[in-house]
């Protein structure tokens, strides 16, 4: 039993010293993992207006009605993406005054949210679309809807109000789809339809109104317009007849 220590000894030692090595990092094999995927960045949309310059009033609208915080949260959320028209400041200039001051509250989010599409679109896309395409606006009537047209490179934009050239691409990346536009989009549901243009007036018609007026009176008589002087040589026969009734019996 004494002889054979020592070989139980050698034998567990080698056994450990091949398990040390299976597991030992040098010699086992290496199968690299896949690289966990990168969170999406998240997207700030009024960070890139702000970059970009002359959307000072329209960053003071999605910060008024905290539509900035609520497109932010779907850009990080939303697996179709989102697409946004920004007027620029000369847009806002252009309206009419008071255009924008007099709208409610809710009015001005509906205003905003107007230039939001919930999906995110290419400008090429936007020349296949099915019009309208819907926008994050809604009323009553259900969602309001953008119109798309144009050729080539050349996208136009429509709401029934106004039409307008979509000019330059701020960020044209999923989730967004940010394009400038250079003037307001005025949906028809706030700002009315456009007024039909002016017809020119009817032309006239020569008027027959003095023509009857004088042909329906009716014609004088043939005494009529004779005046004072027949009424004497009426008087002055009487007369002379008279006379020679007198001279007749007197001569009797």
């Amino acid at each position: 039993m004494a002889a054979s220590t020592p070989l139980s000894l050698i034998i567990l030692v080698t056994l450990n010293i091949q398990l040390l090595l299976l597991l030992s990092p040098h010699t086992r094999a290496q199968t690299p993992s896949a690289p966990a995927p990168a969170p999406a960045g998240t997207v700030n949309l009024t960070g890139i207006l702000d970059k970009n310059g002359q959307y000072t009033t329209f960053i003071g609208l999605l910060t008024e009605t905290q539509v900035a915080n609520q497109i932010e949260n779907q850009l990080n959320t939303s697996s179709e993406g989102l697409t946004v028209f920004a007027p620029t400041d000369n847009a806002f200039n252009n309206l009419k005054s008071g255009a924008i001051n007099g709208l409610s509250t809710q009015e001005k989010v509906q205003l905003v949210l107007y230039h939001v599409s919930p999906k995110y679109y290419r400008l090429v896309d936007l020349l296949t679309v099915t019009n309208p395409v819907r926008t994050q606006a809604a009323g009553n009537d259900g969602n309001w809807g953008l119109n798309f047209t144009g050729h080539g490179n050349q996208v136009n934009v429509t709401t029934g109000i106004v039409t307008t050239q979509i000019n330059n691409a701020l960020r044209q990346q999923f989730p967004l789809g940010l394009y400038q536009v250079d003037m307001v989009l005025l949906p028809e549901e706030l700002f009315g339809a456009e007024p039909p243009a002016s017809a020119p007036p009817p032309a006239k018609t020569p008027s027959t109104t003095s023509n009857t007026t004088t042909n329906t009176s009716a014609p004088a008589s043939p005494t009529e317009g004779t005046g004072a002087s027949g009424r004497n040589v009426v008087g002055w026969g009487l007369s002379l007849g008279l006379a020679m009734l007198c001279m007749q019996g007197a001569l009797s």
